[in-house]
C-alpha cells in the first residue's frame, strides 16, 4: 500500500509556479522549491516527476489561472478589440505581482543550458501556438471586412505578440503599469483602420 500524500498538491503547485515565475527554470533551485512548498525533495519527485516536469506543470497552471484572458480575447467582435484586450490585460497581469513581475512563459528560459533546452523549445512552441491563433483571428476580421484588405495578418499577429512580450521584459526590468498602458495605447495608436 503506498503511503498516503501529506500535503495539498495544488498549493504545492502554486507555490513552485510562483519560484518558477520570478526566478525562471534554470534559476529556480530545488532548495527554493523544496522551501516554497513544505514538500521535501523526495516527496515533490513522487508528485511531480523531476524539475522539468515540474515547470511543466507549472506551466499548464499558469496558462490555465493567469492567461485566460487570451482565449477570452479571441472571441470579441472587433481586431482592434482582441488587441486592446490583450495588450491590457498583459499590462495589468505583468505588474500585478510585486515579487514576480512580467510573464513565466517569457522569462521561464529564454537562453540556457543544453539541459533546458527542452523547456526552452516547449516555451517557444507555445508562444507560436498564441501567435497562430492570434493570426487565424485576424484572418477571420479581414473575411469579415473589420481589417482593411491590404492588412497583414501575419505581422499584425507578430506586433501584438512583440508588443506584449517586450512589455513583460520591461515589467521585469520595473517599468510601472502606467508606463506599460502607455506602451499598449501607443501601439494601439497605429491600428489599421479602413479608409
Amino acid at each position: 500500500m503506498g503511503r498516503h500524500r501529506e500535503f495539498d498538491v495544488d498549493k504545492a503547485l502554486d507555490a513552485a509556479l510562483n519560484v518558477f515565475w520570478r526566478k525562471g527554470y534554470e534559476g529556480a533551485s530545488y532548495t527554493d522549491l523544496t522551501k516554497a512548498t513544505g514538500v521535501e525533495r523526495p516527496a515533490l519527485y513522487s508528485a511531480f516527476g523531476n524539475k522539468e516536469a515540474l515547470f511543466r506543470r507549472s506551466l499548464e497552471r499558469y496558462y490555465e489561472h493567469y492567461l485566460s484572458f487570451f482565449p477570452a480575447a479571441l472571441e470579441l467582435p472587433t481586431a482592434r478589440e482582441v488587441a486592446a484586450h490583450i495588450l491590457r490585460s498583459a499590462a495589468e497581469l505583468h505588474t500585478r505581482y510585486p515579487d514576480r513581475t512580467g510573464c513565466l512563459g517569457i522569462h521561464g528560459v529564454l537562453a540556457g543550458s543544453e539541459d533546458a533546452e527542452p523547456v526552452r523549445r516547449t516555451l517557444i512552441d507555445a508562444r507560436a501556438s498564441g501567435e497562430t491563433a492570434l493570426r487565424e483571428r485576424f484572418e477571420r476580421a479581414k473575411q469579415e471586412g473589420d481589417l482593411p484588405e491590404e492588412a497583414d495578418c501575419a505581422a499584425l499577429a507578430a506586433f501584438v505578440m512583440a508588443v506584449t512580450h517586450g512589455m513583460a521584459v520591461q515589467a521585469k526590468a520595473g517599468f510601472s503599469r502606467d508606463v506599460l498602458e502607455a506602451v499598449a495605447g501607443q501601439a494601439l495608436s497605429t491600428w489599421p483602420s479602413k479608409p
